[in-house]
Protein backbone atom coordinates (compact mmCIF):
# COMPACT_ATOMS: atom_id res chain seq x y z
CA UNK A 1 0.00 0.00 0.00
CA UNK A 2 2.78 2.37 0.60
CA UNK A 3 4.42 1.44 -2.97
CA UNK A 4 1.17 2.56 -4.55
CA UNK A 5 0.61 5.54 -1.87
CA UNK A 6 4.30 6.51 -3.38
CA UNK A 7 3.32 5.95 -6.52
CA UNK A 8 0.35 8.28 -6.84
CA UNK A 9 2.50 11.30 -4.71
CA UNK A 10 4.78 11.07 -7.62
CA UNK A 11 2.39 10.81 -10.61
CA UNK A 12 0.68 13.78 -8.89
CA UNK A 13 3.42 15.84 -8.25
CA UNK A 14 5.19 15.02 -12.06
CA UNK A 15 1.52 16.13 -13.30
CA UNK A 16 1.46 19.58 -11.16
CA UNK A 17 5.26 20.05 -12.38
CA UNK A 18 3.88 19.70 -16.10
CA UNK A 19 0.80 22.06 -15.11
CA UNK A 20 3.05 24.71 -13.53
CA UNK A 21 5.59 24.32 -16.80
CA UNK A 22 3.08 24.86 -19.53
CA UNK A 23 1.52 27.49 -17.34
CA UNK A 24 4.80 29.43 -17.09
CA UNK A 25 5.75 29.02 -21.28
CA UNK A 26 1.74 30.17 -21.88
CA UNK A 27 2.94 33.13 -19.47
CA UNK A 28 5.85 34.05 -21.45
CA UNK A 29 4.36 33.88 -24.86
CA UNK A 30 1.60 36.04 -23.89
CA UNK A 31 4.68 38.92 -22.97
CA UNK A 32 6.84 38.14 -25.58
CA UNK A 33 5.09 40.06 -27.96
CA UNK A 34 5.80 43.77 -27.76
CA UNK A 35 7.51 46.44 -30.25
CA UNK A 36 10.26 47.99 -31.31
CA UNK A 37 11.25 51.55 -31.40
CA UNK A 38 14.38 53.24 -33.09
CA UNK A 39 15.83 56.52 -32.31
CA UNK A 40 18.33 58.33 -33.95
CA UNK A 41 20.41 59.94 -30.67
CA UNK A 42 22.34 63.61 -30.88
CA UNK A 43 24.60 63.81 -27.59
CA UNK A 44 24.52 67.22 -25.82
CA UNK A 45 27.89 68.15 -23.87
CA UNK A 46 27.54 66.16 -20.60
CA UNK A 47 28.73 67.66 -17.22
CA UNK A 48 31.02 65.87 -15.21
CA UNK A 49 31.68 66.38 -11.43
CA UNK A 50 34.87 65.57 -9.93
CA UNK A 51 33.77 64.34 -6.24
CA UNK A 52 36.23 61.42 -5.55
CA UNK A 53 39.75 61.49 -6.35
CA UNK A 54 41.42 64.01 -9.26
CA UNK A 55 40.40 62.35 -12.62
CA UNK A 56 37.61 59.71 -12.99
CA UNK A 57 37.39 57.61 -9.75
CA UNK A 58 34.63 56.28 -7.38
CA UNK A 59 31.59 58.82 -6.66
CA UNK A 60 32.01 61.41 -9.51
CA UNK A 61 28.46 62.21 -11.13
CA UNK A 62 27.97 63.13 -14.75
CA UNK A 63 24.55 64.09 -15.80
CA UNK A 64 23.46 64.18 -19.28
CA UNK A 65 20.57 65.62 -21.86
CA UNK A 66 20.14 64.09 -25.66
CA UNK A 67 18.11 64.75 -28.11
CA UNK A 68 15.96 62.37 -29.73
CA UNK A 69 14.68 62.04 -33.42
CA UNK A 70 13.03 59.50 -35.92
CA UNK A 71 13.43 60.10 -39.27
CA UNK A 72 14.84 63.18 -39.12
CA UNK A 73 11.73 64.52 -36.40
CA UNK A 74 12.63 65.78 -32.90
CA UNK A 75 10.22 63.37 -30.91
CA UNK A 76 12.05 64.06 -27.20
CA UNK A 77 14.78 63.88 -25.51
CA UNK A 78 16.36 61.91 -22.32
CA UNK A 79 18.12 63.01 -19.14
CA UNK A 80 19.73 61.07 -16.65
CA UNK A 81 23.33 60.75 -14.36
CA UNK A 82 26.02 58.23 -14.21
CA UNK A 83 27.69 57.85 -10.90
CA UNK A 84 31.25 56.13 -11.45
CA UNK A 85 32.50 53.02 -9.43
CA UNK A 86 36.58 53.23 -10.68
CA UNK A 87 38.71 54.81 -12.38
CA UNK A 88 37.89 52.92 -15.90
CA UNK A 89 34.79 55.20 -16.06
CA UNK A 90 32.77 51.98 -14.80
CA UNK A 91 29.67 53.44 -14.25
CA UNK A 92 25.55 52.92 -13.10
CA UNK A 93 23.38 54.95 -14.84
CA UNK A 94 20.16 55.81 -14.62
CA UNK A 95 17.80 58.25 -16.87
CA UNK A 96 14.15 58.86 -18.45
CA UNK A 97 13.09 59.94 -22.16
CA UNK A 98 10.17 62.00 -22.76
CA UNK A 99 8.28 61.66 -25.60
CA UNK A 100 6.60 64.06 -26.93
CA UNK A 101 2.79 64.36 -25.73
CA UNK A 102 3.45 60.57 -25.12
CA UNK A 103 4.36 60.26 -22.15
CA UNK A 104 8.33 58.99 -20.43
CA UNK A 105 10.19 55.32 -20.20
CA UNK A 106 12.40 55.41 -17.08
CA UNK A 107 16.06 53.19 -18.11
CA UNK A 108 18.96 51.81 -15.76
CA UNK A 109 22.29 51.00 -17.62
CA UNK A 110 25.88 49.93 -17.17
CA UNK A 111 27.83 52.50 -18.55
CA UNK A 112 31.35 51.16 -19.72
CA UNK A 113 34.35 52.64 -22.04
CA UNK A 114 33.00 50.72 -25.00
CA UNK A 115 30.11 52.01 -27.81
CA UNK A 116 27.42 49.65 -27.26
CA UNK A 117 25.47 49.73 -24.00
CA UNK A 118 22.49 47.48 -23.17
CA UNK A 119 19.81 48.85 -21.16
CA UNK A 120 16.95 47.76 -18.97
CA UNK A 121 13.03 49.52 -18.73
CA UNK A 122 12.17 49.84 -15.48
CA UNK A 123 9.13 51.66 -16.25
CA UNK A 124 7.06 54.59 -17.59
CA UNK A 125 3.83 56.90 -17.88
CA UNK A 126 1.33 58.16 -20.01
CA UNK A 127 1.33 55.56 -23.09
CA UNK A 128 4.40 53.64 -21.35
CA UNK A 129 2.72 53.10 -17.82
CA UNK A 130 2.83 49.97 -18.05
CA UNK A 131 6.29 49.39 -19.67
CA UNK A 132 9.08 46.88 -19.63
CA UNK A 133 11.51 45.82 -22.02
CA UNK A 134 15.34 46.10 -22.94
CA UNK A 135 17.53 48.13 -25.33
CA UNK A 136 20.51 48.87 -26.93
CA UNK A 137 22.69 52.09 -27.24
CA UNK A 138 25.00 52.25 -30.14
CA UNK A 139 27.52 55.06 -30.13
CA UNK A 140 28.43 56.59 -33.67
CA UNK A 141 31.83 57.83 -32.30
CA UNK A 142 30.51 61.36 -33.82
CA UNK A 143 28.43 62.78 -31.35
CA UNK A 144 25.39 60.19 -32.37
CA UNK A 145 23.81 57.01 -31.19
CA UNK A 146 21.14 54.52 -32.72
CA UNK A 147 18.85 53.65 -29.51
CA UNK A 148 17.05 50.46 -30.35
CA UNK A 149 13.82 49.71 -27.37
CA UNK A 150 12.03 46.92 -26.93
CA UNK A 151 8.87 46.88 -25.32
CA UNK A 152 6.82 44.95 -23.54
CA UNK A 153 3.41 46.11 -21.97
Amino acid sequence: MRNRTRAAAIGFLLAASVLVLQGSALGAANTSGGRTMTFHVVFAPFNYTDLGAPGPSAADIIVFHDQLSQNGTAVGDEIGSCVLVDETGLSNCTGVMQLEDRGTIAFAFVNLPPPHKVFALTGGSGEFRTVRGDGTLDENGDGTATLVLHLIG
